[in-house]
């Protein structure tokens, strides 16, 4: 298998396709408008609740820029949300290296966009847990799958796409694209794939701890036995 080894990229990469999925759904009322003003071509994806708060936020301008990851992909969502952004036409979007020619044949053979920016938060595992009586099933329910996996693979691909996991950077962030003609730097997406993976460190460690307390005979206290 040949490997992919870049040697020259873009300092400056415009977002032109951002993907938006988070349980923590502050600070979206001025950073979605922002993304629109700063460029009013903007293809947003989302997902489940998070569509439907931007949805809200954007009123009539979403129909321009706003669409399902389920109409993107052209899976549906799963019940109860439990697959929604597992598919090959996301990652493809977000590892793609657009400096390479097979790639970009990938693209158009799938009808696949490069993202370039994940705006993602994890379900509040931590916070679930530190719930008085919480079952293992509440836990279990919020150990986030397809959240790590897009930080994951967007960080890792930091020589092209901008990974976002705090609200809290959202305001830089739109300062940012508005200084730089709609782009961000290769020093801003590196800065934020060191917090993404920072981020999912703790997060996969909060879950490993709770785990480790927890015996067997916890585990089967909470399901009935098959047997």
């Amino acid at each position: 298998m040949t490997k992919n080894i870049v040697e020259k990229i873009d300092d400056q990469v415009t977002i032109k396709t951002v993907l938006v999925s988070v349980s923590d759904k502050s600070g979206l009322e001025a950073f979605i408008p922002g993304l629109v003003e700063v460029n009013p071509q903007i293809l947003i994806l989302s997902t489940g609740g998070t569509y439907g708060k931007i949805k809200q936020i954007l009123g009539q301008k979403a129909d321009a820029c706003l669409k399902q990851v389920s109409d993107y992909t052209g899976q549906p969502e799963t019940q109860g949300g439990l697959v929604k952004t597992l598919d090959f036409k996301i990652y493809l979007g977000l590892l793609t290296e657009t400096y390479n020619d097979a790639h970009k044949e990938d693209l158009k053979r799938t009808a696949a966009l490069a993202i370039d920016m994940v705006v993602v938060n994890l379900y509040p595992f931590s916070e679930t847990i530190a719930k008085e009586g919480v079952s293992c099933e509440d836990a279990r329910g919020n150990i986030d799958i397809g959240g790590p996996t897009m930080i994951r693979a967007s960080a890792k691909n930091f020589i092209r796409v901008a990974s976002v996991v705090e609200p809290s950077s959202y305001p830089l962030i739109l300062a940012k694209l508005r200084a730089n003609n709609g782009t961000i730097s290769l020093e801003d997406r590196f800065e934020l794939a060191q917090k993404a993976f920072e981020h999912t460190a703790i997060y996969d460690r909060t879950i490993a701890d709770y785990l480790a307390a927890k015996s067997l005979n916890n585990i089967k206290s909470c399901y009935k036995s098959g047997e």
